[in-house]
């Protein structure tokens, strides 16, 4: 069945890209289905952490990266740095996990894949997860991130994120942005993978991909974001980037599956970005769940993204102005 996002969306956007379901990931998906299908919706709080950590310290190992501790702005993380490496460029990936799972190290591998193929070095901040720490204790361990390594006296930056990573990275996008002419320093661009743009959860999609998605469901987002967020109002700029004022920003990509309820965050966020003057470009990847970038080495549509993802970064941050 052709989706409404396909039907509504695809034609008469020229900032989105349609990427069509190969036979091989076809396949794939299908076995994943099947794998997950008792799971669907019943991971919650931080129960959720060990197997959401064990499955990403599952991704294909990337060759020629070495890691590292290290303290970043008072935040502590691994950095991920290919052997050939560009000089004076550095990337933030804020990692997944809903607010509430996921270390830098069970990360590693996946940021290894996305610096190797930027060709820059990557930090991966451990940002304090709630319901132990909740919102705004991730964005502020961030901003204070961002800023340390602006006092290292790298001078090109850019923020990639994936699902609430994606989240957060947008929202430190338009706090750096913001802040550029105190501080000087400002990102040359953001690529994210499924972000959570809008913790109100009103997006279409929640409904129209209700089966489609295999992982996730309303009520578990909603759980999920309730321990993040408290009594905070889920239309906070700081903490749904949907409803930010995104004027001002650099160059920005979303890559997410279609087959997601989170489908709409990101169609939503591109659309206002590109309104507001931005150049974002979305990439929907048919027939693909919510996290698919990191099955590297079982989706081609993971390696088509993160390729993509990294020429984009390449480009960006091997320009001499913004």
């Amino acid at each position: 069945m052709q989706s409404n996002f396909l039907k509504n969306t695809a034609v008469e956007a020229p900032w989105s890209v349609i990427h069509p379901l190969s036979q091989e990931d076809s396949v794939g998906v299908a076995a994943l289905r099947l794998a997950v299908a008792p799971m669907k919706g019943k991971i919650e709080g931080t129960a959720g952490r060990s197997p959401f950590n064990g499955i990403m310290e599952q991704i294909a190992f990337p060759e020629g990266v070495t890691f590292e501790t290290a303290i970043v702005g008072g935040i502590s993380g691994w950095w991920a740095k290919p052997a050939k490496a560009r000089s004076g460029a550095a990337i933030i990936h804020v990692h997944g996990g809903w607010f509430n799972w996921g270390t830098a190290q069970a990360y590693r591998n996946f940021v290894g894949q996305i610096a190797l193929n930027a060709g820059a070095d990557a930090f991966i901040p451990d940002y304090r997860l709630a319901p132990e720490h909740p919102f705004p204790a991730a964005v502020r361990d961030l901003e204070a991130c961002y800023r340390g390594l602006g006092d290292t006296g790298i001078p090109r930056f850019a923020l990639t994120g994936d699902s609430a990573g994606g989240n957060l990275a947008l929202v430190l996008l338009s706090i750096a942005s913001a802040q550029a002419s105190k501080s000087g320093i400002a990102p040359v661009g953001a690529v994210v993978f499924s972000p959570i743009t809008d913790l109100a959860l009103t997006g279409e999609s929640f409904d129209t991909r209700a089966e489609a998605d295999p992982f996730f469901t309303r009520s578990q987002a909603a759980g999920l974001v309730r321990s993040y967020l408290g009594e905070t109002d889920p239309k906070n700029p700081l903490a749904s980037p949907l409803y930010a004022d995104l004027t001002g920003l650099p160059p920005i990509r979303v890559h997410v599956g279609e087959d997601e309820v989170l489908l709409d965050d990101s169609r939503r966020y591109v659309e206002r970005a590109v309104t507001a003057g931005v150049d974002a470009k979305l990439d929907v990847w048919m027939g693909m769940p919510h996290g698919f970038v990191t099955d590297i080495g079982r989706f081609n549509a993971a390696t088509q993204a993160i390729k993509a993802s990294g020429a984009f970064l390449m480009e960006r941050l091997g320009r001499t102005g913004r």
